[in-house]
């Protein structure tokens, strides 16, 4: 945003200006999230599995559907960066720019993340999270972000940085790489924008520019998902630790992160299947 305009104002500029909103996408339309049974489906949880995230690196993990996952912080204040993959299909993955356009800059319980074209589909769903109380803060912040990317090698050299390895991007890329048996140069165009876990941002009301602060997150505190399909994810602690004031590089303190996998009993989701892809015919118009 330039701080002077480069053409005059036109007469009706205020009219132009005080045009109301209007929501994009009727998003109350999607299908609806039985939060009910979902909460039913907790109080029967049971840990099944646990995995670390070392600080500064990425693990990848499988979740069944049907079974919830938890991303813990356990030692200090850190954010992390989550891919979703379809387990079965790694071209199935997360879509945080339709997520976005569906939910909103921030999730929170009820909220999904949805899979890309021509999927289309509930890969998982927020059913808990300990840092809801902090809504919105008086700069415009709020936590668990889809408008962020992910911190990369190649902006970081853009920018006049050093080659740093332990970026976000770079991390998925050797995680996934790992899980799937990929190559790097295979398993790279595969890792896509992310769900920040923990990140507190927003937009800077004068410039519009992304910012970040210092994460409310505390050990203890965790954020819950439901694994709509068989999922493959990867998580990454961001080297940026509680993204207080830089990324990229090994000035932050950094601390790991904890995901827990907990299996419901199967009773309390009598009914439920995972939803299916896109029923669009594929035709885009072409007969």
């Amino acid at each position: 945003m330039t701080s002077e305009p480069l053409t005059p104002a036109p007469a009706d500029a205020d009219a132009r200006r005080a045009v109301r909103p209007v929501p994009v996408y009727a998003a109350e339309a999607a299908p609806k999230v039985d939060l009910a049974m979902l909460d039913r489906a907790r109080a029967t949880l049971a840990k099944v599995d646990e995995i670390v995230v070392p600080p500064r690196d990425a693990t990848a993990f499988r979740v069944p559907a049907g079974q919830f996952f938890r991303i813990r912080s356990v030692e200090g204040p850190q954010v992390g960066d989550l891919n979703l993959w379809a387990a079965d299909n790694l071209d199935e993955r997360f879509y945080s720019g339709k997520t976005r356009a569906l939910h909103g800059t921030h999730l929170d319980r009820g909220d999904r993340m949805w899979s890309g074209f021509p999927y289309l589909r509930p890969m998982a769903t927020i059913t808990w999270d300990t840092l809801d109380w902090y809504g919105q803060d008086d700069f415009g912040g709020a936590v668990h972000d889809v408008i962020g990317t992910r911190c990369d090698p190649y902006t970081n050299r853009l920018l006049g940085g050093d080659p740093y390895h332990h970026c976000c991007h770079s991390n998925l890329t050797r995680a996934l790489g790992a899980a799937a048996g990929l190559p790097l140069g295979s398993a790279e165009p595969l890792v896509h924008d992310v769900l920040n876990v923990f990140m507190c941002t927003g937009f800077d009301r004068a410039t519009g520019r992304y910012f970040m602060k210092a994460s409310p997150v505390r050990p203890g505190d965790y954020l819950e998902l439901f694994a709509e399909i068989d999922l493959l994810a990867g998580l990454s602690a961001c080297p940026g630790g509680d993204c207080s004031a830089s990324h990229s590089s090994d000035a932050a303190a950094c601390y790991p992160l904890l995901v827990e996998i907990l299996a419901p009993d199967p009773k309390a989701l009598e009914g439920w299947t995972p939803p299916r892809a896109s029923d669009y015919d594929l035709s885009h118009g072409a007969g």
